[in-house]
């Protein structure tokens, strides 16, 4: 078997993927450099047709790969492995499920569970995935994250493809998150946008962010005040409009407002008197994105037991927020702008032939017109 020609038919989940990318999604095991010479010498062909290691595919296509690296059935093998998970362990991550999709699993992170491991962090989100897979089946990926003590919406792709397609909408902002949050004080402006740029501050080893506006990266959260209780405290929703890290505490925070909780942005001031808990009061409430094959996920997480009875003790309806996101795109900083420019103009450049290749054109051109005569 190890000797024969492999035909392999493009699946959906691997539609728009390039050449490369897809052995190293589904044969591991062939290195790049050996992609790459089987695509200079013709061996690699896509419908009949040779193919370079940069196109892409379509859903369908036939794809013949040459004899060489481990046999067909090994690129099964090659899979990732389902990690046997203790009972207490498959219980956690099911009970945090509020929706599955054929893309996509959608859980209720509870506040105190990191989204990935770090230094010292052996419990979280991302360790508790092979709960979600049967043996040979991709591992369930990742898209975005929330902080350790932010509790909420927390969206997982099942497949390499709809993790593509979901941190396209990440990035590109199309997602909308809405997220619930108790603040100390009580801002004087009901709604509004903070603009902030943000960098990380000096001296804590990345850990924290502060407001920069000489170095920072464009940071925007639109908020509104929900309802207040007195002086002492206000509950609001925040949409941040950008994905910088710590942006919502650190935006809070910086117009005199931190939320409840969180010592690291807001200090004492952070904390209620009384028997308020002291845990962060962050809450991911609610997620709207598009789905990869049409429609939308449109999910709402229920608060933790702590943030419910702050709210209940500070006397908060939460029938007064749906959690709608605000409608319509946000307006570009003068940054951002400038950084899309950069970008356009990149690609522009890419596109043009180089001076060698036009040099090489005009030499052939001459060549021809030279036998003409």
């Amino acid at each position: 078997m190890a000797d024969l020609v492999r035909q392999f038919t493009v699946a959906a989940d691997d539609d728009g993927v390039r050449l490369d990318r897809w052995f190293k999604r589904n044969l591991p095991q062939v290195g790049f450099a050996t992609v790459s010479r089987w695509a200079r010498t013709g061996q690699i062909r896509v419908d009949g047709k040779r193919a370079r290691p940069e196109d892409r595919l379509a859903a369908g296509q036939v794809l013949r790969v040459p004899p060489g690296g481990d046999q067909p059935q090994a690129a099964k093998g090659a899979k990732p492995r389902r990690r046997e998970l203790s009972a207490d362990e498959i219980a956690a991550a099911k009970g945090m499920v509020i929706e599955e999709t054929p893309a996509a699993i959608v859980l209720n992170k509870p506040p105190g569970l990191a989204t990935q491991g770090g230094t010292k962090t052996t419990s979280h989100v991302d360790g508790l995935l092979d709960a979600f897979m049967e043996e040979g089946d991709p591992r369930p990926r990742l898209v975005h994250r929330l902080d350790k003590d932010t509790s909420g919406v927390l969206l997982v792709a099942r497949t390499p493809g709809s993790a593509a397609f979901f941190s396209k909408r990440f990035s590109g902002r199309s997602a909308k998150k809405v997220y619930w949050a108790l603040v100390a004080g009580r801002p004087e402006v009901s709604h509004g946008m903070i603009e902030a740029p943000l960098a990380k501050q000096p001296g804590t080893g990345g850990e924290k962010m502060h407001v920069d506006e000489e170095n920072g990266q464009p940071a925007k959260t639109r908020y509104r005040v929900v309802d207040r209780a007195g002086n002492r405290a206000a509950w609001v929703e925040l949409e941040p409009l950008t994905g910088r890290t710590h942006q919502l505490r650190a935006h809070m925070a910086a117009i005199g407002h931190p939320i409840v909780g969180d010592g690291k942005y807001g200090g004492q001031d952070a904390f209620l008197t009384g028997s308020v808990s002291r845990k962060m009061h962050l809450h991911a409430r609610r997620l709207i994105i598009d789905s990869p094959k049409g429609g939308k996920i449109d999910v709402t997480a229920e608060l933790p037991e702590h943030f419910a009875a702050t709210m209940e003790q500070l006397g908060f309806d939460p029938s007064l927020s749906d959690a709608s996101p605000t409608e319509g795109p946000p307006e570009r900083t003068k940054e951002e702008k400038k950084q899309a420019a950069r970008q356009h103009a990149k690609q522009v450049r890419k596109s043009k032939p180089t001076r060698r290749g036009r040099a090489g054109a005009r030499s052939g051109a001459g060549g021809s017109k030279k036998g003409r005569r």
